[in-house]
């Protein structure tokens, strides 16, 4: 099975170059942020989810 911690730090190298060329620079930030608050949301659906299967 295929799991992050295998690769190793060129291999991180090498895909975050490939990111940076195929995104550029300038939104790598902006991406940053729409990644991690769809993160915050999908979290914060599933815990809204879980509340209301508790609650009859």
């Amino acid at each position: 099975m295929f799991t992050f911690a295998a690769l190793g730090p060129t291999e991180w190298i090498v895909i975050l170059l490939v990111v940076v060329l195929l995104f550029g620079a300038r939104k790598l930030p902006e991406l940053a942020r729409s990644i991690g608050s769809s993160i915050t949301e999908f979290k914060k659906g599933m815990k809204s989810e879980d509340e209301s299967k508790k609650q009859p």
